[in-house]
């Protein structure tokens, strides 16, 4: 397991997958202590309230992951993050190539860690062939990972399958954020294709888990948030 300074509260993020910021505030006051971090995404960034919903949740000290996935020319990519960098957002995501990422890295100040995008569990081998990668997942993970490392970048998302080989291949500072968790069990559902649990995620390398749909439509999110913290709480006891 990754052993960086982490509090265990804060490896869980909730992934605020909702259509508008009133729902949004309605469910962080609902899951209220049972989470610490959220993942505010493109769907909130457009309603038009997304930094009012983030200066909101810094209000309540909660720390707030950018999920913005931004993939552009390096300058506008650059000044991207140079815009977000004194919001106070913990992390913000890159999609791209190396010269996306050194922009993304040389503008993201002292506080703000960007975060590239590997391969999207959303996707599988048969994805990866209609997008013309001629290579398998982890070689293109790892590959990835690699010049993230290279340029700056403070770590990446991953599939918790291919945490094993960042953690074995890659320095182990880089951070590792896993999407695609299910806490019930292993199979794949909705969207996600690549998935673990969350005693998988975290035993394979993760820094921090990010969990959706198994929170958001529980009959009720915070015991479903509660129960997830209590089984981190047992991975790092």
């Amino acid at each position: 397991m990754a052993d960086k300074n982490i509090a265990v509260r804060d490896r869980l993020i909730f992934a605020m997958d909702v259509p508008d910021c009133r729902q949004a505030r309605k469910l962080a006051d609902e899951l209220g202590d049972s989470v610490n971090f959220y993942k505010l995404g493109l769907e909130l960034m457009m309603t038009g309230e997304y930094f009012e919903l983030l200066d909101w949740m810094l209000a309540r000290d909660k720390k707030v992951f950018a999920d913005l996935k931004f993939f552009d020319i390096p300058a506008t990519v650059g000044a991207a993050v140079r815009g977000l960098r004194n919001r106070g957002a913990t992390f913000v995501t890159v999609h791209g190539n190396q010269a996306i990422m050194e922009a993304a890295a040389e503008n993201k100040g002292d506080d703000l860690k960007v975060l590239a995008v590997t391969v999207l569990t959303s996707l599988d081998r048969g994805d990866l062939d209609d997008l013309g990668f001629d290579c398998d997942v982890e070689a293109l993970v790892l590959s990835r990972a690699r010049r993230a490392l290279e340029t700056g970048c403070d770590g990446v998302i991953s599939s918790g399958l291919e945490a094993p080989q960042l953690r074995e291949h890659i320095d182990h500072k880089l951070l590792v954020v896993t999407p695609g968790i299910r806490p019930v069990d292993n199979k794949p559902s909705g969207d996600q294709k690549r998935v673990v649990s969350v005693e998988q995620a975290f035993g394979n390398g993760a820094d921090h888990i990010v969990v959706g749909r198994p929170i958001r439509d529980a009959a009720s999110p915070r015991a479903a948030a509660e129960s997830i913290q209590a089984t981190i709480a047992t991975v790092f006891g």
